[in-house]
């Protein structure tokens, strides 16, 4: 089964995206400094950094199929909080953070966006993606309702726009790992929601 592309937007709306075959990503040695380099490569052309995402899905594809140590690199779930982040790049004034988020099986995320762009890849099990959207109310400027949700499998591949919101839970019975890149997080525009009190909060 062909692994799949997505886009999800700040309406709540997700689409399949164009993808490519495996075999047409292989390069042997992809390197992941090659990686970040191209990645920055692509960004430092565009205003709009949203347009890149086709481009960087397709990095991001390709370093995980040349990549046995992007793949190996992930922490097994704290037992306390049922997540772990295992922080592979990040650097003061470079634009990207990179790492790995493991959830334990049945573990659920708070509903949230992220303020930036951001490409997440399944390396390991399972996972459902909720997804909201603000509802336009003068009362209630942090109202959401939920639009429709998503599952994915290893191999699959979702992107966002900086105002997109989701939840995640982990599916199954192993853990779920991904590989999570961002653009420059804008911590001030990052929230988690609440439903219930139609609030929302620095996440």
């Amino acid at each position: 089964m062909k692994n799949k592309d997505w886009l999800v937007t700040e309406d709540g709306q997700y689409q399949a995206c164009k993808s490519v075959r495996e075999w047409d990503l292989l390069r042997h040695p992809y390197r992941f400094y090659r990686f970040l380099t191209e990645v920055e490569d692509v960004l430092s052309h565009v205003t709009n950094e949203i347009r890149c995402l086709p481009e960087i899905r397709l990095l991001v594809r390709r370093l995980l199929a040349n990549s046995y140590w992007v793949q190996t690199r992930y922490l097994e779930p704290c037992p306390k909080t049922g997540t772990s982040v295992l922080m592979l790049y990040e650097e003061f004034s470079f634009p990207l953070t990179v790492q790995t988020v493991t959830f334990a099986p049945g573990v659920v995320s708070p509903i949230h966006n992220h303020g930036t762009w951001g490409v997440v890849a399944l390396l390991r099990g399972q996972e459902k993606n909720t997804f909201w959207k603000r509802i336009n109310d003068p009362d209630l400027k942090d109202k959401i309702e939920e639009i429709g949700e998503l599952s994915l499998v290893s191999g699959d591949i979702i992107s966002f726009t900086p105002d997109a919101i989701h939840s995640v839970e982990a599916l199954g019975d192993e853990p779920t790992v991904t590989f999570n890149i961002y653009g420059e997080t804008h911590h001030q525009k990052r929230f988690e929601f609440d439903p219930l009190t139609h609030s929302a909060k620095n996440f």
